[in-house]
């Protein structure tokens, strides 16, 4: 029941929830366009109704123009997102993703900063067996995209090993518990008989109803002292407590989100807030009660203002908060203490309780794949066929072998020294905490280079950091190749989004425990400013330090950047 005091943005409602209307409850025109060969392409409705299914349209923008000239139709292709709750998957799956990634797909896995699979290059007719062999391994794509909850998030923790198994089980739950109900993915990719509109059953989808939520909504279970899940950008973040050795809970916080839109004000990145403290048996619910919140208040009308952080913003937050604790019938109580202290990785191995081991590996943005001095695909998939534990993909884009039994250690250390597959300790602090998006060839949004780009400038800005001795100090730098937020940039130290191609804006200030955003600090600059730049204050920094202050506060003390204390004076 709607609050009448409470209501959402008058307007038309956007194009997309009209699509979502008529789609049937996503069912669209999917079944009959993936199966014509006439063109690698699908209408745009029915790529926004794919989104629902962990798929989206693309093609390939190196090639683009050449085959405008030769006047053929864009090289199509589809990016395809495998959801793994908690980012943990078994040997068994990873080898089904692994011959997948070189049978349908361009020969490569990317890792996600939230804790999925990508592949990208998928032809349009053979998305439906990719998606049958990945639901055959126990896993799926539905609703990896979307206007729904997406793949919820945790702290891998691989040193904390009976706290991260018991919330892990909670995120699995509550990444399953809040899929879809509508039958259309299961028809559509696996042939199940279509029940929808016959007499006996009528569809419903008791969470999110006939047009789902105004956007995406993201959840993220984090372990203090780790930060690694960036709590403080999802839409709902759980902060586990910890009493005793065991778990008594979690912090609630609401309205974080990343994305933004150059030029305009009214958008902007933003921090979840605290609002108190639920013991665990209480987060199921209160999941669904604030999902429900925005789903009846969110904006339809202006989809780059309809996220939660805006509904919250708009409404005000104590407004939010009870009308929360009305909807759940009984209130959260007071937040507890706790602390973070970085928002990265712990590389190499380590040993948990229980006698385990796990080993926690660099992947450079992510990508899983040969390379020609770096045999990393393929050494994972030989250590994929021996391992008895897990895999766990970090938030950082890294990953995780879990749970080795000391038997194991051995010969996965010496099937890991055959291939070369390292801690990445060997690189600079600075690399190993750098993420980038995907971005060019394949995003449709990216107005300049990431992925295939970050590494080349990094090489570049570690001349400055070993001329200023601070090859061992941990900074966090990401890019991306617009300001919608996937490698969550507004929380690093140093940022930069892409403003054009070969053109970034420059952001400085984020805390190194992912708790503060960083302020534009140079806008629409070149390689040669942005090392020009990055030497300069990189100088400063190993002067003018004090004893244990990362460069984030330092830029802030140092009055280089004002702090942003919210995303509201984000463009002050």
């Amino acid at each position: 029941m709607v609050n009448s005091i409470l209501k959402a943005p008058d307007g038309k409602p956007s194009d997309v929830e009209r699509i979502k209307i008529e789609s049937d409850y996503l069912r669209g025109t999917l079944t009959e366009v993936m199966q014509d060969r006439l063109s690698a392409g699908i209408p745009d409705d029915d790529n926004r109704l794919m989104k629902h299914h962990g798929s989206y349209l693309q093609d390939d923008r190196d090639l683009r123009n050449e085959r405008q000239k030769q006047k053929l139709e864009p090289a199509y292709q589809f990016m395809l997102r495998v959801r793994a709750p908690g980012g943990v998957v078994t040997p068994e799956q990873w080898l089904v993703l692994d011959g997948l990634a070189d049978k349908n797909a361009n020969g490569t896995i990317k890792l996600t900063t939230r804790q999925s699979f990508q592949f990208h290059g998928i032809l349009k007719w053979n998305m439906k067996n990719t998606i049958q062999e990945i639901h055959n391994t126990l896993l799926t794509t539905l609703a990896a995209c979307g206007d729904v909850n997406r793949n919820v998030m945790c702290n891998p923790n691989p040193y904390q090993s009976e706290i991260h198994a018991e919330v892990y089980e909670w995120a699995s739950y509550l990444s399953e518990y809040l899929l879809p109900r509508s039958r259309a993915y299961h028809e559509i990719w696996l042939d199940e008989e279509k029940i929808a509109g016959t007499p006996e059953v009528e569809e419903v989808e008791p969470l999110y109803g006939p047009t789902y939520l105004p956007r995406k909504f993201k959840i993220g279970i984090a372990v203090p002292p780790s930060n690694d899940i960036d709590v403080f950008s999802q839409d709902l973040g759980l902060i586990a407590i910890v009493e005793d050795g065991k778990l008594a809970g979690f912090n609630v916080a609401i309205g974080g989100g990343m994305g933004s839109t150059h030029g305009d004000k009214a958008t902007y990145p933003q921090v979840a807030k605290v609002i108190g403290f639920v013991t665990p048996d209480k987060i199921v619910e209160l999941a669904e009660k604030t999902i429900s919140i925005q789903r009846d208040y969110g904006n339809r009308s202006v989809r780059k203002n309809a996220r939660f952080k805006y509904t919250i913003d708009r409404l005000g937050l104590e407004t939010v908060k009870a009308e929360l604790e009305n909807r759940l019938g009984w209130s959260l109580d007071e937040a507890k203490p706790y602390h973070f202290d970085h928002n990265g990785d712990r590389y190499g191995w380590v040993k948990g309780v229980g006698g385990k081991w796990h080993f926690t590996f660099f992947v450079e943005n992510g990508r899983v794949k040969d390379f020609e001095d770096y045999k990393l695909k393929t050494g994972l998939r030989e250590l994929a066929k021996i391992h008895t534990g897990d895999f766990r993909l970090t938030p950082n884009q890294n990953l995780v072998i879990a749970n080795v039994s000391s038997q194991k250690k051995k010969k996965i250390s010496e099937l890991m020294e055959q291939y070369g597959l390292t801690d990445g300790k060997h690189h600079s602090a600075l690399r190993r905490n750098s993420m980038a998006c995907v971005a060019l060839p394949t995003c449709g949004l990216a107005f300049a280079e990431s992925e295939r780009y970050l590494p080349q400038l990094i090489e570049k800005i570690e001349e400055i950091v070993d001329e200023n001795g601070l090859r061992d100090e941990e900074i966090t730098i990401r890019m991306t190749g617009c300001p919608n937020g996937c490698a969550r940039p507004a929380l690093s130290e140093i940022a930069l989004i892409g403003k054009a191609v070969g053109k970034y804006n420059l952001y400085l200030g984020g805390a190194f425990d992912g708790s503060r955003m960083n302020k534009m600090y140079r806008e629409n600059i070149g390689e040669a400013e942005i090392l020009n730049e990055l030497s300069v204050l990189l100088g400063r920094y190993a002067k003018e330090r004090n004893e244990g202050e990362h460069f984030g506060d330092y830029v802030i003390r140092a009055e280089i950047i004002k702090a942003v204390t919210d995303g509201t004076n984000f463009h002050d």
